[in-house]
């Protein structure tokens, strides 16, 4: 239609202004780095007047000016040349309105743009008041949109139809931008909250300190955030713990030992600290060591769900179950507040274009038979709606099983805390029904084994009299650890039964077959259990009979760890394609650059590039991966390998 842009996505408002008034009402709900910005399009054939809105990220908040030039260069994208037996006039970009959220300050600064005509900017709070906008303002809120950009460009939780993306740090000169709005900001970073693992934000643990590892650690250019951390560590002792993590990563044990050994005779109750230095003793196998560093670390920060976890993570590595179970019932779990998202009123109707170059790229196959034949107990699995530290509590626990097995998991489990049957044996009055495991997986912690020494030990609790001393030993477990375990029981259900149907199959010689999205499925619960190569083959099987995303994701982090160099560029095409479908012309960060940066960093630029082309990809993709367009706000073709060089990734310069 001619009131739509050419290659970008829209949603069609039914009254004029709807969405930046719905933006208004829920400003007051954002809590940490907010919603993505928000643009709003006025168009006009002279007699009737549309609004229209996207979300975008990556776009350059640090003037008025430059937020001005992305709504100008929306005309671009407006069909100027319609058809001649038309006798519709065209419609032509009116106006607009941009909005980006100040994290800092809790406001959202808006640029209102009249075409032709001026532009005005101002700020709005959460009781709807406009205020002008400072300098302190725009700097904040440049840096808002920067860390948005970066920390969720591959976010789960973060992922909206319509979603424009672009690199939020397109050039040197903008690098150079973001340090300094970074270093003028990084004591204010803890404003902005961290991460759903941390109770209370400090100056180390914040989304901001967070977004400056992410940046430069998956591109390995840690040389850039020691030189900024070393002159903030001048001023703040804490953030030594940040120095000596991005010495670590730069190889450099001996400088990060040595920072690591000075602060921590200065400050030695920097928990922080003590994680960095507990990391780097597990990778020697210094477990021993590690472990009395972890309970120092509980000891100073005991409030804080990271310090138990790191313990009992250690405690698994060292191969002592007990005490690994009985640290993960004592973390201390907050509850999951989920990601600032826009509430907007239901579109009237949308417009999500196809690139040209993505439907010549000839590797996306969206449509798939088979997609809708899903098995229900899969996708009722409890596993993958698991946020933030019962996510994190669910790892080590699969890890636990991992190593020992249900079996020997179970008996633990008994060991440590005190179970149903030693329960009702202090108790004879009351009726003991029999447990039996059926019951248990619809109702209760599945505990198929182990019942009889637990009743044999509580029979000898009865003839002993200091038995209620045995029993207090142990701890009563928690609730959420609980339901941990029958989560980990439903998964590893699954998991047996896939198996064994499969070895059936096999046997007779029968074709196994599952739809796509159960082999999605499958590939994901075989990864959370620790089973590398049966998500490879489920992944695999995926995505022969359908386009998933996520499988070509996993297949391409799988196979960088395996040093395959075709079958990355293979899965990275795909994926490229896709995102380019969706409207991503963001290079870095991301999950494809941060595999193709991986490999560039072993193998070569040189090298990397001629497997490519020995490849024989269709041309749109050698576009896509390869050229070149300098752009301001257009449709730039991404360029994975030129941003290699532009910014010096190691292994580009040979």
């Amino acid at each position: 239609m001619a009131d739509t842009f050419l290659s970008l996505p829209e949603f069609f408002e039914g009254e004029l202004g709807e969405s930046l008034q719905s933006r208004t009402e829920t400003l007051v709900s954002f809590r940490e780095l907010g919603p993505p910005d928000l643009c709003h399009a006025l168009k006009s054939n002279g007699r009737k007047e549309l609004g229209s809105y996207h979300y975008v990220s990556g776009v350059d908040a640090s003037s008025s000016a430059t937020l001005a030039t992305y709504i100008t260069s929306l005309s671009y994208e407006m069909e100027h040349n319609p058809a001649w037996f038309s006798s519709k006039n065209p419609y032509k970009l009116k106006g607009g309105v941009y909005c980006c959220f100040n994290a800092f300050s809790r406001v959202d600064l808006r640029v209102e743009v009249c075409i032709p005509g001026t532009v005005l900017t101002y700020v709005v709070n959460a009781r709807g008041e406009r205020h002008e906008a400072t300098p302190e303002i725009w700097q904040e809120t440049y840096l808002s949109a920067v860390l948005r950009a970066i920390l969720y460009a591959d976010d789960a939780n973060y992922r909206l139809a319509g979603y424009r993306k672009l690199d939020p740090i397109p050039t040197m000169e903008h690098e150079i931008r973001f340090l300094l709005a970074a270093e003028n900001l990084f004591f204010k970073g803890w404003q902005l909250g961290s991460e759903p693992e941390i109770q209370v934000a400090t100056i180390v643990h914040n989304h901001l300190s967070a977004g400056i590892l992410k940046y430069f650690g998956e591109s390995s250019r840690y040389e850039q955030a020691v030189n900024l951390f070393e002159k903030l560590w001048a001023r703040e002792p804490e953030v030594a713990a940040l120095v000596a993590q991005s010495y670590l990563g730069m190889n450099q044990e001996v400088k990060a030992v040595q920072i690591m050994h000075r602060s921590l005779q200065q400050n030695p109750h920097n928990y922080v600290l003590l994680h960095v230095q507990c990391d780097f003793l597990r990778e020697k196998g210094k477990l021993d060591w590690a472990i009395r560093l972890a309970k120092q670390a509980v000891s100073c920060a005991p409030s804080e769900f990271v310090t138990w976890a790191k313990l009992a993570d250690c405690y698994v590595d060292a191969g002592e179950w007990s005490a690994a179970l009985f640290t993960l019932n004592s973390c201390p779990m907050f509850t999951y507040n989920e990601r600032d998202l826009h509430r907007l009123p239901q579109a009237v109707r949308t417009h999500f274009p196809i690139r040209p170059l993505a439907a010549q790229s000839k590797l996306l196959d969206e449509d798939s038979a088979n997609d809708n034949e899903t098995d229900v107990a899969l996708l009722r699995l409890p596993a993958p709606a698991l946020r933030g530290t019962f996510a994190s509590a669910y790892k080590i626990l699969t890890k636990l099983v991992g190593k020992i097995g249900w079996d020997e998991l179970l008996k633990c489990r008994s060991e440590v805390f005190v179970m149903e049957e030693e329960y009702r044996s202090q108790h004879p009055k009351e009726e003991t029904p029999a447990t039996a495991p059926e019951s248990n997986e619809s109702t209760t912690r599945p505990d198929p084994i182990g019942s009889k020494d637990d009743q044999g030990a509580s029979g000898k609790q009865k003839q002993e009299p200091g038995h209620w001393m045995s029993f207090t030993e142990k701890r009563l477990c928690e609730r959420w650890l609980d339901n941990l375990f029958m989560v980990l029981y439903e998964d590893l259900r699954i998991y047996t039964i896939w198996r064994a149907e499969l070895a059936h199959y096999q046997a007779q010689s029968m074709p196994f077959r599952k739809s796509g999205t159960d082999w999605e499925i499958l590939g994901e619960l075989a990864l959370r259990l620790h089973h590398p190569e049966e998500a490879h083959e489920a992944f695999l099987l995926c995505i022969g009979q359908k386009f998933s995303p996520r499988a070509y994701q996993r297949l391409m982090e799988q196979c960088v760890e395996l040093n395959n160099i075709e079958q990355v560029l293979s899965m990275a095409l795909h994926l490229v394609a896709y995102n380019y479908r969706w409207y991503t012309d963001c290079v870095f960060p991301g999950a494809v650059a941060k595999s193709l940066f991986g490999l560039i960093k072993t193998e070569g630029l040189s090298k990397v590039s001629n497997i490519l082309i020995s490849m024989k990809p269709p041309p749109a993709m050698l576009r896509l991966m390869q050229r070149v367009r300098n752009t301001l706000y257009g449709n730039a073709d991404q360029q994975y390998f030129a941003y290699a060089q532009e910014f010096r990734i190691p292994g580009s310069q040979y």
